[in-house]
């Protein structure tokens, strides 16, 4: 176990969300079905904050890099972590980049293979990240992410030692410029078709957690913490999964 003495925790930021919608723009107007694009920020909370793992593109040397890492949300930025020694996290200071969160709700089988599609909840962020150097806003970025994926865990491990806030870098990206597309419900067969001797539907698809796993090593007497026994098999983000009995989506 380290000796050395953690750095001290902060509270949460007082920046809040905003209380505007989404403004179109022209890297987040959608040209395909429409109909599914939401334009509440609320939509736009709601999909990240259900979210575990986020894809960060960026360009590095002129080629374009995908990096999936954990992130967290606080009113309106998105907090990612990862090594200090990143390439594709300090190519991205000061630098426009996109992150995207997707939920997969459901395969929706159709009758005609065209018509296949998914149910599906994603935003799509545009912005310029920054690379957060204040030690505070370091920490609580880390503390945004933690409980981003296990709430409460924060306060039940060991903070960050200084070597570790060393080795990790945390990355802000503002929510300004985003996206929410959102499909539900079943499949949207061609009329010709739905007299096929073909079976058509949706199967959800739900992130469920198993029951917790104790490390071998754990100390006798240590019992599992009500933040885990909370996460052990419960859905996870499926708050708005479609069901058969809303109206047919248009084809993907």
């Amino acid at each position: 176990m380290s000796t050395e003495t953690p750095l001290p925790t902060t509270g949460p930021s007082t920046t809040g969300p905003s209380t505007t919608g989404l403004s179109s723009t022209e890297r987040t107007a959608l040209h395909r079905h429409k109909e599914r694009g939401q334009t509440d920020r609320e939509d736009l909370y709601a999909v990240l904050d259900a979210g575990l793992i986020c894809h960060l593109g960026v360009t590095i040397d002129g080629l374009p890099v995908v990096l999936p890492t954990a992130y967290g949300r606080e009113g309106d930025r998105l907090y990612l972590h990862g090594s200090s020694a990143n390439r594709s996290l300090l190519a991205a200071d000061g630098q426009e980049v996109c992150v995207t969160v997707t939920h997969l709700d459901g395969i929706v089988c159709a009758r005609a293979v065209f018509s296949h599609s998914m149910n599906y909840r994603c935003a799509v962020v545009f912005g310029t990240a920054r690379l957060v150097r204040d030690s505070g806003e370091r920490m609580n970025g880390l503390r945004i992410i933690t409980e981003q994926l296990v709430p409460g865990r924060w306060a039940a491990a060991r903070p960050p030692s200084r070597k570790e806030m060393a080795a990790t870098a945390v990355l802000e990206v503002p929510l300004t410029e985003a996206s929410v597309k959102v499909r539900t419900g079943p499949p949207g067969d061609d009329p010709a078709d739905y007299g096929l001797d073909v079976w058509a539907g949706v199967l959800p698809a739900v992130l469920t957690f198993g029951e917790q796993q104790p490390d071998p090593t754990l100390a006798p007497g240590i019992g599992v913490p009500e933040h885990i026994r909370a996460l052990a098999g419960r859905p996870h983000g499926a708050d708005l999964v479609g069901d058969l009995g809303e109206e047919p989506s248009p084809r993907l």
